[in-house]
Formats: structure tokens, C-alpha cells, sequence
């Protein structure tokens, strides 16, 4: 975090761990940070397997009708039958994961590096710590280890708080 008072501050929530949700608060989270913003993250429930230093995320179809992948001058939208079938979250996976390096996107993990380099504040939620059983050791260095009262002080004082 910047050590300038008087810079404009942001604090995200992260609550989701698959691939496709990890990607938009570590490119807000990032970009926010490049401009000078102060900024908190707060990863709670499934969010919280985005601190782990081992991380295998995936993306999983089901359920998502939003999801077109683009295939042979079209995209296709894969239908809940086959998304349900097994092996379909493997495929889909690895196929969003060839994209974004043919695209060259970075992965997440690279994300996660320039958050931690830009001094973006990353707290790792004790309760959901508790619940599933992780600890301090499961998670990469530098965390901030709180409960919710952590993330309200730093959101109160927040100019933009964003919840994804």
C-alpha cells in the first residue's frame, strides 16, 4: 500500500477462486495500484484459495451461459448436457488457459506477483481460514491475516469499494 494519505484508495472483495473470476479483481487490483490508488483486497470464502501458493484453478461450464469460447471464425457456447458430462471442466479449462497465453494474458499467478510488487494489501480471511481448515503456511507470503473488522477499517476509508 502507498504511504501517501492523501491518494485516492480502493478495497475489493474476492469471494470467488475459479479462473474466470480471478481474473477481475487482480486486473482492477493491479491496474488501480499502477495509478496510485492504495489498494485492499479482502478474500473470503472461496476467494481465499486465490492466497494459496499452489494454485490449480479451473472453470467450469455449468451453469454458465454466458461462456463462448471463440472456435473457427464463430464462438460456441457449450450446452448444459455437455458441460455436465465428465471431463468438460478439464477441457474447458485448458482451452480458456491456451487462449489467454495465445492472447497473451497474464496468468494469474503473474497477477498475483505485480499485486504483491505494487504493494497491494491482501487479507486473507481468518474465519473462512478456520472454516476450511488452511493455514498460514497453505498461503503465499505477505498476507495480512484479519476477519471482516479489518477490511471495514481499510474500507471506510476506502473511496471505492468493490465486491466481485
Amino acid at each position: 500500500m502507498l504511504d501517501d494519505h492523501n491518494a485516492k484508495s480502493m478495497s475489493i472483495i474476492v469471494t470467488k477462486g475459479t479462473l474466470d473470476w480471478a481474473y477481475p479483481p487482480f486486473i482492477l487490483a493491479t491496474t488501480a495500484a499502477a495509478m496510485g490508488l492504495n489498494v485492499t483486497m479482502f478474500f473470503t470464502f472461496y476467494g481465499l484459495t486465490l492466497l494459496k501458493k499452489d494454485l490449480n484453478l479451473k472453470i467450469n461450464p455449468l451453469g454458465n451461459t454466458a461462456m463462448e469460447m471463440p472456435m473457427a471464425g464463430g464462438h460456441m457456447q457449450m450446452p448444459n448436457l455437455l458441460a455436465a458430462m465428465p471431463g468438460a471442466t478439464a477441457l474447458t479449462t485448458n482451452m480458456m488457459k491456451n487462449m489467454m497465453k495465445r492472447k497473451g494474458v497474464a496468468s494469474i499467478e503473474e497477477l498475483r506477483d505485480l499485486a504483491q510488487e505494487a504493494d497491494v494489501r491482501m487479507i486473507a480471511c481468518q474465519m473462512t481460514m478456520d472454516l476450511f481448515e488452511y493455514k498460514p503456511e497453505d498461503m503465499i507470503e505477505g498476507l495480512t491475516i484479519g476477519g471482516a473488522a479489518t477490511w471495514v477499517e481499510a474500507a471506510t476509508r476506502c473511496d471505492i469499494n468493490l465486491y466481485i
